[in-house]
């Protein structure tokens, strides 16, 4: 049975650790030549910069072969049913990546596809960002532990970290609060009323373990927090609802008022620098996030493997 990974909870709690263990690895190490040979076709309706050149540097660092193809480049939504997108795609290529406005699109491409299907972005979902934010806060788990003395209680564990989103509750939320209950993150979400993940992404977390606390507190919500995350609030596709957002979004800006002085920042990027975020907070010494944009690399690529080998 073709394996997808459309979400994170595509993997279970022991494959998801798999795959960061393998990650790590492969960032540590460098990755062998995997995928020599093999194809992953991507398909972009949105425009990107780290999701494809993570994945096309991971194609190729694996020994493989990444094609770009934007929205002029397929028949995707011009006239060819996505069910006939993947059954073709399927004879040509080993995997294919898709950055999407509508999720159901991938859906429905992993019905018919024989490969892989991988979801770089959708309306609903971004789990590859997911796999980074995990890998980075594994690192940010191991700094710790080198830098603290033993205090004889062994090694920390995810469930030892605190997180706070500050912020909307898009995508990138719905995936982390799945991907956070099933390594153990202790994670509160802190979003303006009206604003706050998806019920199903809430549902699903839980049936990993916990669904994250909510709260419309920013303050209440960063106060014990390890690490603050935070994405933009304005989203691709969002332009007509900016003034509107911004409005709803006043008091949720991450800065030196906002951020306990210990905690570390997280940031999917890009960056609205000014709005949800300060250029100081952002560029501060306790940012994590260009180690984040780094870990798309590692972190696909250890999918790309780990769906090649479950094929």
């Amino acid at each position: 049975m073709t394996r997808h990974f459309l979400d994170v909870d595509d993997l279970s709690p022991s494959e998801l650790a798999d795959v960061l263990s393998l990650a790590a690895e492969f960032k540590k190490n460098g990755s062998p030549s995997e995928l020599s040979g093999q194809t992953l076709a991507m398909l972009f309706e949105k425009p990107s910069t780290r999701t494809r050149l993570s994945f096309e540097t991971g194609m190729t660092q694996l020994g493989g072969h990444a094609v770009f193809m934007g929205p002029e480049h397929t028949h995707l939504d011009h006239g060819e049913p996505v069910s006939d997108t993947g059954r073709v795609l399927s004879r040509y290529v080993d995997f294919v990546m898709g950055r999407v406005f509508d999720h159901d699109c991938l859906v429905e491409m992993a019905e018919y596809a024989t490969v892989p299907i991988i979801n770089g972005l959708s309306d609903i979902a971004h789990p590859c960002q997911s796999l980074a934010d995990l890998l980075t806060i594994r690192e940010f788990v191991e700094a710790q532990d080198a830098s603290e003395p033993a205090s004889g209680h062994g090694p920390r564990a995810f469930e030892d970290v605190s997180v706070a989103w500050v912020g909307d509750g898009n995508n990138v939320l719905n995936s982390f609060a799945i991907a956070a209950s099933t390594v153990g993150l202790d994670l509160t979400v802190a979003t303006p009323e009206g604003y706050e993940p998806s019920s199903d992404a809430l549902g699903r977390a839980n049936d990993r373990g916990r669904s994250p606390a909510l709260t419309n507190d920013p303050e209440e919500a960063v106060a014990d927090a390890d690490i603050v995350y935070t994405d933009v609030w304005v989203s691709m596709g969002e332009e007509d609802e900016r003034e509107e957002k911004l409005a709803a979004f006043d008091g949720f800006q991450l800065n030196d008022d906002l951020r306990p002085d210990s905690a570390h920042v997280m940031h999917c990027l890009p960056a609205h620098r000014g709005e949800e975020i300060t250029g100081g907070v952002l560029e501060s010494d306790r940012s994590l996030a260009w180690n984040q944009a780094e870990n798309r690399l590692h972190a696909q690529k250890a999918l790309l493997a780990y769906l090649d080998e479950k094929r």
